[in-house]
């Protein structure tokens, strides 16, 4: 506890880090997987093509993506973007196969009668069936969070400051306290994203608390 309290602040310098490297990749995997998803579930043909090649992603180990990416993009070995891009498609990996099953359990209903009132396709999808895909959507996208958060740390291997460091420079020095700090605080960053993310949910869907269950009806009716 003694070294906790000495090293706040490089604890928080180095969650500060962490969420740098984890926050662009969530949020960049959730904008790729959207248009697959999409197109998985649109031309159901190539819904297994697109969800096995995007989860073989998730097979390959990170320490050896780590060093496979900077040959593809021209950066260095430590570079930050090469922690970002192999989290990102880790992400996607998971993620794409959320979004055709949130657009596939959509109510045809809905969309039948967004049809009706002249939506075009792309409306329709913005604005019904996108939405009402959003509670499978926010799951999806709470488990890359989570997983993202987690596979962070692997870059402390390469040098790249995050949370991860705390775990090898504990084991280096022998300090048990750095290491559990380094779980704990990883954790914690992890609950705490998934809260917000929650939150970010119930504020961007009022109608999923509002409407009774089984009960569906356009998100522009509920507001």
């Amino acid at each position: 506890m003694s070294w906790v309290l000495a090293n706040l602040g490089l604890i928080a310098d180095r969650a500060w880090s962490h969420l740098g490297l984890a926050v662009p990749a969530i949020a960049a995997s959730f904008l790729i997987a959207l248009p697959i998803g999409w197109l998985a579930q649109r031309f159901r043909w190539s819904r297994t093509t697109l969800l096995a090649a995007t989860g073989l992603l998730y097979a390959i180990p990170s320490l050896p993506l780590f060093v496979l990416l900077p040959g593809l993009l021209g950066t260095a070995v430590r570079d930050r973007l090469n922690v970002v891009a192999a989290l990102t498609l880790y992400g996607v990996a998971l993620m794409a196969r959320s979004v055709a099953d949130a657009l596939a359990a959509v109510d045809s209903g809905a969309t039948q009668a967004a049809t009706a009132v002249g939506y075009d396709r792309w409306r329709r999808f913005w604005q019904v069936e996108l939405p009402l895909a959003g509670p499978v959507l926010l799951a999806g996208l709470r488990v890359v969070a989570v997983s993202t958060i987690s596979l962070v740390t692997v870059s402390a291997v390469l040098g790249v400051p995050s949370l991860g460091l705390l775990f090898t420079d504990g084991f280096q020095r022998g300090i048990i306290a750095e290491v559990l700090a380094g779980i704990v605080a990883t954790v914690l960053l992890a609950l705490v994203v998934d809260g917000l993310l929650v939150l970010a949910g119930r504020l961007a869907m009022p109608w999923t608390r509002a409407l009774p269950r089984r009960q569906t009806v356009l998100p522009e009716a509920a507001t």
